[in-house]
C-alpha cells in the first residue's frame, strides 16, 4: 500500500472554513492536475458535478474525456474502470449512493479485488471506488446503507472512510496514488461539516492503515469511524457529567486494520465500545470486538460492547434517528461496562 501523506512543504497559506465535499473535490482536482492518468467517471459526475457536487468543475477544467458522465449501469461503470486500470490509467469511480453499488459487486469481487493476486502482482489495479454512505440526511432505502462489512469481507480491497476535512483530502489523495483498489466510503452526513483548512497547503495526515486517537481518556475506549466519530466525540464530552473520561479512536481505515493503535488504547483504559451505523449482526463491530478480545483479553475489565444500527433494512427518514447510534445509546453502553468489577 502506498503511504501518500500529501504533505506540502509550506503551510503558510491561510486556513479558511472548508467542507468535506470541498476537500474531496480538491483532492481529485489536484490528483488530476499532477497525473494525466487519473480519470473520474460515474453517473452525473460531469455536467452536474455529482449529486453532492463533489466533482463540481472537474469536467470543465479537465474535459469530459477525463471526467466522464456514464450511463446508469454500475456494473458497466466498474467493468470499464477495470479495463482502464489494466491499460495504465487510474480511474476514480463515483457510485451515486451506497446501495446503488450492489449491481457492481460481481465486477468488484470477481475482478477488481483479485486482479493483482491473479496475475501474481504483475498487474496493479489502481481503482478508487468512491461511495457516499450512511444515513443522517433523511434519505430512503437504497440511499442510506452502511455497506462496509461487504467490502471488509472481500480480500484484495482496502476500505477507507474519513471523518474530518483534513482526512478527506489526505486519504483520497493516498487512495488515488495506491496501486491497490480502494473502497473510499464518504459519510454523506459529513459532506457539509466544516473545518479550517488550506487547500493550497493541506496539512499532512496519517497514511491509510493508521488509526488516530481523536480524544484522550482513561475510563474506556470508543472505537469508531466515519459518521460515528462526531457522535462519539459528543458522547465523550457528555460523559464527563457521569464521571467517565472516554478515549475516542477513529479507525480511518477498516482494511488494513490498525491493531496496534486500537490495542494500545484498550490496554490503557481496560474497557471498549465499538460504535458504527452498520448492522450489529455480521457487522464490522463483531470483527473489531474479536480482534480486541484476542489481543487485550487480560487487560479487559468488561466484555467489548457494540452500539450499531439495528438489524433491519434502512428505515424511512422519520425513523432514522432511532436507528442510528446516538449519544444516548453510546452512553447507555458505557454505563453497562461493569464499572463495579473494575474497582
Amino acid at each position: 500500500m502506498t503511504t501518500h501523506t500529501t504533505a506540502r512543504p509550506a503551510a503558510k497559506a491561510a486556513a479558511k472554513p472548508a467542507t468535506m465535499a470541498q476537500a474531496l473535490q480538491r483532492a481529485m482536482r489536484d490528483a488530476m492536475a499532477e497525473d494525466p492518468t487519473v480519470h473520474v467517471l460515474g453517473e452525473d459526475v460531469g455536467t452536474l458535478g455529482g449529486v453532492f457536487r463533489v466533482t463540481d468543475g472537474l469536467a470543465k477544467e479537465f474535459g469530459e474525456d477525463r471526467c466522464t458522465d456514464t450511463p446508469l449501469a454500475e456494473a458497466g461503470i466498474l467493468g470499464t474502470a477495470v479495463g482502464m486500470a489494466m491499460y495504465g490509467l487510474r480511474p476514480v469511480v463515483e457510485m451515486q449512493f451506497d446501495a446503488f453499488a450492489y449491481p457492481a459487486f460481481e465486477q468488484l469481487i470477481s475482478h477488481v479485488s483479485r486482479m493483482r493476486n491473479r496475475t501474481r502482482g504483475a498487474m496493479p489495479m489502481p481503482i478508487v471506488v468512491r461511495v457516499p454512505y450512511g444515513g443522517g440526511i433523511g434519505g430512503v432505502e437504497h440511499h442510506s446503507d452502511s455497506s462496509e462489512a461487504y467490502y471488509m469481507a472481500t480480500p484484495g480491497l482496502h476500505v477507507v472512510t474519513p471523518a474530518t476535512v483534513e482526512d478527506a483530502y489526505g486519504l483520497l489523495r493516498a487512495a488515488i496514488a495506491s496501486d491497490d483498489p480502494v473502497i473510499f466510503l464518504e459519510p454523506k452526513r459529513l459532506y457539509w461539516s466544516k473545518s479550517d483548512w488550506s487547500p493550497e497547503a493541506p496539512a499532512a495526515v496519517e497514511p491509510i492503515g493508521k488509526a488516530v486517537v481523536r480524544r484522550r481518556g482513561t475510563s474506556a475506549t470508543l472505537i469508531t469511524y466515519g459518521p460515528s466519530v462526531p457522535v462519539c466525540m459528543e458522547a465523550a464530552e457528555a460523559a464527563r457529567a457521569e464521571g467517565w473520561d472516554l478515549e475516542v479512536v477513529d479507525l480511518r481505515s477498516l482494511v488494513p486494520f490498525d491493531d496496534e493503535t486500537v490495542s494500545a488504547s484498550v490496554k490503557r483504559t481496560g474497557r471498549a465500545v465499538v460504535v458504527h451505523e452498520s448492522t450489529g449482526f455480521g457487522g464490522p463491530g463483531g470483527e473489531i470486538a474479536a480482534r480486541v478480545t484476542e489481543r487485550c483479553f487480560h487487560h479487559l475489565e468488561a466484555p467489548v460492547l457494540r452500539v450499531a444500527g439495528f438489524d433491519i433494512p434502512y428505515p424511512p427518514p422519520m425513523l432514522e434517528r432511532h436507528h442510528l447510534p446516538g449519544v444516548d445509546r453510546v452512553l447507555d453502553a458505557v454505563a453497562r461496562l461493569q464499572w463495579e468489577a473494575g474497582s
